[in-house]
């Protein structure tokens, strides 16, 4: 695999943490760093380390998670997104979803993260046969995925701060994350 076929991969699987962060952005409201940093260094941690996993467990695992790791991301994102829909309609001091919390990171790092398990699973079957040539691909998933996480969130501060009261930030965030899931379903059902 070349820096660049790397480069677009990472690419590729960052953009779920991206439209996650930027959902979590919308509805934090201003810069807070330490759980900005916390979570996208979450995302791009659990997007380097699953492709490994995907990758050691490919005889194992495989045929045991293939034929459902699409429902799993679905259902955790379709949950979190359906939370933050409800939380739309609630008033400001009665809202329970709230992306800076450890629980809540945890559970859309992992559910942005399973793709990345597949490319493990690709990568064993590319021919891949050893770490060092894993080590470039799994830097660029994580680096990209942690730069793109933050920038969805700076970019869901501003265009919340902004919009977020005519637009119902909140309701898009949820809707968003429904659509990636119902996206990850779709391109495992179908194609």
């Amino acid at each position: 695999m070349t820096h660049i076929e790397s480069f677009i991969l990472a690419v590729a699987l960052a953009m779920d943490c991206f439209a996650v962060s930027i959902a979590s952005g919308i509805i934090m409201k201003r810069v807070k760093w330490q759980p900005m940093l916390l979570m996208a260094t979450l995302f791009g941690v659990f997007q380097a380390v699953n492709p490994i996993v995907g990758w050691l467990g490919t005889d194992y695992c495989h045929s045991l998670i293939e034929s459902y790791d699409h429902w799993i991301a679905f259902l955790i994102l379709a949950f979190l997104g359906g939370r933050m829909v409800v939380e739309s309609f609630k008033k400001e001091e009665n809202k329970n979803f709230n992306p800076e919390s450890l629980k809540v990171m945890f559970t859309m790092a992992i559910a942005t993260s399973i793709d990345a398990f597949a490319v493990g699973i690709s990568f064993s079957c590319m021919g891949i046969d050893s770490l060092d040539e894993l080590l470039f691909p799994l830097c660029a998933i994580g680096a990209v995925s942690f730069i793109l996480s933050v920038a969805g969130l700076l970019f869901g501060v501003k265009f919340g701060k902004r919009y977020a009261e005519r637009l119902r930030a909140e309701l898009w965030g949820g809707l968003i994350l429904i659509a990636i899931g119902i996206k990850v379903l779709v391109e495992h059902t179908c194609g």
